[in-house]
């Protein structure tokens, strides 16, 4: 009966560029719903046309929340994302609203749905910085040695999580086991896209983006403080558009290498999604509303 008492959470989730703002704002407006943006790239200012943030317009008036909460300047960590949604949500379900969390990034999701508790490790600058100047099989050798249990776990080509599990390794002795406390009655909506399909999206989507003016938006970053190094670690457009400014790679090659890194980017998101047996996946918005509405049905 434990379950039956706990708030709803609706998650909708799917690859970069498969529809899932389009299918949630057409779900909100049905379910008299809010939409909580799960989206590690659009917490940050100024970073709209290269994230694909949603416009007012195409809110449709559908409160969104979680957009344009932190400056692009400094990293915003999982764990802050955690405690501004779970205040959001909170406030959604006050106004008798169901909360909807939408979007690809999969430990943000994960924080939030399976209410995992982090360690709070603050940054070693000077840890940091004697780890930058090492290459990727390096930092996976030292986090092998002093952490194996996260060696296995961890994503191997991603230097930044690398830096952070040693990080916290060398601070508490090892990566601590995530203590799990789910807090939500939660149901969970894929999209899922034929490969050859997403891939069409993807590179539609990418050529939109410069034409709507995705390289003066990271000229104008970069101009307002935001350093070359900080734009290549905000990853996929950021990271090659940087490139391409500051001479390193020709325009051609940056579509070219930003589209295929993309399309890389969207096969680990569907691998991360893959080991929610929970999902139930949906091809049209048909589907996802008989789905919702029996779901609504059974708890309330």
């Amino acid at each position: 009966m434990q379950k039956e008492s706990k708030k709803k959470l609706v998650v909708i989730l799917g690859q970069t560029a498969s529809g899932k703002t389009d299918l949630a704002i057409k779900l909100a407006k049905q379910f008299n719903a809010e939409i909580v943006s799960a989206d590690s790239r659009q917490v940050y200012r100024g970073m709209d046309i290269g994230t694909g943030k949603v416009t007012k317009k195409e809110m449709e008036g559908i409160p969104h929340h979680l957009l344009d909460v932190a400056s692009p300047k400094r990293k915003f960590t999982v764990v802050q994302y955690k405690k501004l949604a779970l205040k959001t949500i909170h406030a959604i379900h006050k106004k008798g609203k169901i909360p909807f969390l939408v979007g690809g990034t999969g430990f943000y999701i994960q924080s939030i749905v399976e209410g995992i508790i982090m360690p709070e490790v603050k940054p070693n600058w000077k840890l940091r910085k004697e780890l930058e100047g090492k290459n990727i099989e390096e930092l996976f050798r030292i986090l092998k040695k002093i952490d194996i249990e996260k060696s296995k776990t961890v994503e191997q080509k991603n230097k930044r999580r690398l830096i952070r599990a040693i990080e916290i390794a060398k601070t508490i002795g090892k990566s601590p086991k995530l203590i799990k406390k789910p807090e939500f009655n939660v149901f969970t909506i894929g999209i899922k896209q034929k490969p050859q399909s997403l891939n069409e999206l993807i590179e539609k989507r990418l050529l939109k983006r410069f034409k709507q003016g995705m390289i003066q938006e990271i000229k104008k970053l970069h101009k307002n403080g935001v350093s070359w190094k900080r734009l290549e670690e905000l990853g996929l457009e950021y990271r090659f558009v940087a490139q391409h400014l500051q001479g390193k790679i020709e325009y051609n090659e940056m579509v070219e290498k930003l589209k295929k890194e993309i399309e890389h980017f969207a096969k680990r998101q569907m691998t991360w999604f893959k080991r929610d047996k929970k999902i139930q996946w949906i091809t049209d918005c048909k589907q996802a509303e008989r789905l919702l509405k029996n779901f609504l049905k059974t708890i309330n």
